[in-house]
């Protein structure tokens, strides 16, 4: 994982600007029946809102030790029960199968190869129920923005610089402190065919979290998907 333990001390501020995804994933919990589980969990800013308009647990992972300590605190304060594990998403492992599994604000990217995507969503397709849905976002690429914002110093949301290593597919978000965190983008075709070899199947494709149809222009994959059932093998 590409997490720098580093970015945990200013995380608030830089995930302050998103807002949009907390209604989607809350309005998906809500049709569960069943165990719920956030990867990648963070400080809580989506789990806890889950827990708070279901009434259920939510099962967070996340591999920073650092991001677990902000959720407790933020899950008490809220009068929330989180139930929180440090552990590495590629390793996902469930007491029962869960009836949603989402991973908010990007976070597979930090996965850095094909590889590493690949046992995450075979993990969690073992992991779901029957009618259990796994849902995610993950930035479109956006050869535009790229050029503009490569090597670009920039002050907000905390003063920082963007550097594209399109050989790579790897965005760099490198802060003046010297934290430095790691994104590496996928293609639909790439999500599509992690989905395939997976076992999984998808439900939605939007393009933002109002249900925008997905297009060519599209700043973002917003992915719900499910199980392949035996009876949908031809």
């Amino acid at each position: 994982m590409s997490w720098d333990e580093a970015f945990a001390n200013r995380y608030e501020e830089w995930s302050a600007h998103m807002t949009a995804d907390v209604a989607f994933y809350v309005e998906l919990a809500r049709q569960a029946d069943g165990p719920l589980v956030e990867l990648a969990i963070g400080n809580g800013r989506v789990a806890i809102p889950v827990a708070q308009a279901t009434g259920h647990r939510v099962i967070g992972i996340d591999s920073s030790p650092a991001m677990l300590a902000q959720a407790r605190a933020r899950a008490a304060e809220a009068g929330v029960e989180l139930d929180l594990h440090e552990g590495d998403m590629r390793d996902l492992a469930l007491d029962e199968p869960a009836a949603l599994i989402y991973c908010p604000f990007r976070a597979l990217l930090h996965l850095p190869t094909w590889a590493d995507r690949r046992r995450t969503f075979e993990r969690v397709a073992a992991s779901l129920g029957p009618d259990g849905r796994f849902a995610w976002n993950a930035l479109a690429f956006d050869h535009h923005l790229a050029a503009r914002l490569d090597g670009e110093h920039q002050e907000e949301p905390t003063p920082h610089t963007i550097r594209y290593s399109v050989g790579d597919n790897r965005i760099d978000i490198i802060r003046d402190d010297g934290a430095t965190s790691s994104r590496w983008w996928a293609t639909k075709n790439e999500w599509l065919g992690l989905l395939d070899v997976a076992g999984l199947e998808p439900e939605a494709l939007y393009g933002g979290f109002a249900g925008e149809p997905f297009a060519d222009d599209s700043p973002e994959y917003v992915f719900v998907v499910r199980r392949r059932l035996s009876s949908d093998v031809p």
